[in-house]
Parts: structure tokens; sequence; C-alpha cells
């Protein structure tokens, strides 16, 4: 039973899934269950490069999403100057998490790609991921991914 009082606080940690789609949130769905997160986007070069550099703590609720123009034929992250842990997952243009890198290490200038092309990276708290049960074909709702996603914000 403590394991699953923890888990049920990271869900509601991760904010409620009945929020309107917007460029500050984003929802993931898949055979388990749903989330959502707060997140600033990094949609520019000085953003990207700037990531979640010299961060003391991100808020379990919180993350960071990198957005390219168009899908990236191999993107590789790493984690210069960065001081928590992070997940890292790679999403498709479709919306769709390709591959998900847990627990990146701080501090760590070893190159993390993905394996093909990518459109953005959502990074998380490092371990949030395998916590929330977050795998691979998850689907990602964001205005990013346009109407064509899998699973695309609904016009109001």
């Amino acid at each position: 039973m403590k394991f699953l009082g923890w888990a049920a606080g990271i869900i509601c940690l991760a904010g409620p899934l009945w929020a309107e789609c917007s460029e500050t949130r984003v929802a993931l769905r898949g055979d388990w269950g749903q989330a959502s997160f707060s997140v600033e986007i990094a949609d520019d070069a000085a953003e990207r490069a700037m990531g979640l550099m010299h961060r003391e703590h991100l808020p379990k609720s919180h993350g960071m999403l990198f957005i390219y123009e168009k899908e990236q034929t191999k993107l590789a992250f790493w984690m210069r100057n960065t001081l928590i842990p992070l997940d890292l997952l790679y999403i498709d243009s479709a919306g769709i998490v390709q591959e998900i890198h847990e627990n990146a290490i701080p501090l760590d200038e070893t190159p993390i790609p993905s394996n093909g092309p990518r459109l953005a990276v959502l990074e998380i708290n490092g371990g949030l991921a395998r916590a929330m049960g977050i795998k691979e074909g998850a689907q990602i709702q964001h205005p990013a991914f346009g109407d064509t996603a899998a699973w695309p914000c609904e016009i109001k």
C-alpha cells in the first residue's frame, strides 16, 4: 500500500489531466495511464543550448520541452552544467515517444543520441518516467505536433 500511495502522489503532482491544451502544458498517454506536466519551451538555438543548466531543483510536475522547426535526423543531448538527473523522452513528429533515456547523469558531457529522426525532447526529473510507468509508444499532446499528431489538441 505504501508504494501505491507514493505512485498516486506522483500522478497527482504531474498536474490536472483536464487542463486545456496549451504551449505551457504537455499531456502524455499510453496503456500505463496519463500524465501532464507544466513545461518551459526551448524552441530556438539559445534556449536549447541553455536547457535546464545550473538548476538545483525541478518540481516533479514540471519539465522542459525542446522543439525543433523540423524533424532532426539525429538529436544528441548532454548534461553539461546540468545539476539534476533527468529523463529524456525523444519524440517524433507524430508526437510519439520513440525512446527514453533514464536518469541522465548530472554534469556528464557524454552525448545521449536519439536512434532516429526526432522533432522534440521532453526532459523531466530523473526516474520519473519509470515511476509513472511512461514507456516508449506514449502519445504526447501539445500544439507543437499539429493536427496530424497521434493525439492532436482539440479545437474549441
